[in-house]
């Protein structure tokens, strides 16, 4: 028997791979790392612009959001253009997408100018032409967030946000009268804490506010009680099927729905129907009041009747 051992079978060499090679896939393998990586950080970057930062107010006239963004070339003449510099470009990092101008209330407010240059410079339509008044101009909304720190609601006197809106117009009153009123209002209400003086409340009108952000950078607390707010993020909208009665009944001279079924409620006795007026003692009979209420104030004309 022979003992010796099996010659050991040939193995095919590896290839060898050349070092030009194993550089190029290497660097390909790093180059494809890259681009996923700066395609993710653009991707969460324009995610993170496509909405206006809550303290970012536009220029005035500016379009809605979405269209100003694609309207705007970020050729910077508004910014250019503004007397009181108060317009900035965003840079990189900022809470705006960049290049877009934009100007922050608390520390650089609009300053109304009267001709508004800004959008007389705008070469594209990102900023109304059509708007000629700055008065109607809607930058934002003025709203007062904090009423624990307010001081004209602790009961102190303070008007400065009052006193420094620019912005008035003619109203009419309940009463019939017309009366020029600033877009801040003070309302009178009893000071409980001391009984003593009136408490003077700020009170923003939205039909009149046009953002400029005045009253928030006068406002004299270490932050602010009083913000100017895009007005997608100041306001809710009510839906278009909903519709204000007592405005469709002055546009159509009377109750659109006529007469109403009248049945007493219980405690309300004796009143005319929807009279829930409070009183201080026993509510007075229906038969005894010298002028009672008409019915067709809660129930519109009757059938027939002349508006």
């Amino acid at each position: 028997m022979s003992t010796d051992k099996p010659a050991e079978q040939s193995r095919p060499e590896k290839p060898k791979t050349s070092p030009g090679r194993r550089k190029f896939l290497s660097g390909m393998a790093g180059a494809a790392g890259c681009g996923c990586l700066m395609a993710l950080g653009v991707g969460v970057y324009s995610h993170q612009a496509s909405a206006l930062a809550a303290l970012a107010l536009r220029p005035p006239g500016a379009l809605p959001e979405a269209e100003f963004l694609a309207a705007c070339t970020r050729c910077g003449l508004c910014v250019r253009d503004c007397p009181p510099g108060i317009l900035k470009l965003a840079a990189p990092g900022d809470p705006v997408p960049t290049g877009t101008p934009y100007f922050t209330a608390r520390t650089g407010p609009c300053e109304m100018c009267p001709d508004i240059p800004c959008i007389r410079n705008c070469p594209t339509g990102a900023l109304d032409p059509k708007l000629e008044d700055i008065n109607e101009a809607r930058m934002g909304l003025a709203v007062l967030i904090d009423q624990e720190t307010c001081i004209a609601f602790l009961g102190l006197r303070c008007e400065i946000c009052h006193n420094v809106c620019p912005v008035s117009a003619e109203k009419t009153t309940a009463d019939g009268q017309v009366e020029r009123i600033k877009a801040i209002t003070l309302e009178k209400r009893h000071n409980p804490r001391s009984d003593k003086h009136a408490m003077l409340l700020p009170t923003v009108h939205s039909d009149l506010c046009t953002g400029c952000g005045l009253c928030e950078k006068a406002c004299i607390l270490a932050e602010s009680a009083i913000r100017v707010l895009p007005p997608a993020l100041a306001q809710g909208r009510i839906g278009e099927h909903y519709l204000k009665g007592w405005e469709e009944k002055e546009k159509h001279g009377g109750s659109l729905i006529g007469p109403q079924q009248e049945f007493e409620v219980r405690g309300l006795e004796g009143r005319a129907y929807g009279d829930t007026r409070v009183y201080d003692g026993p509510p007075p009979r229906l038969d005894d009041l010298a002028d009672p209420p008409d019915p067709e104030f809660f129930n519109g004309p009757a059938p027939g009747s002349e508006p």
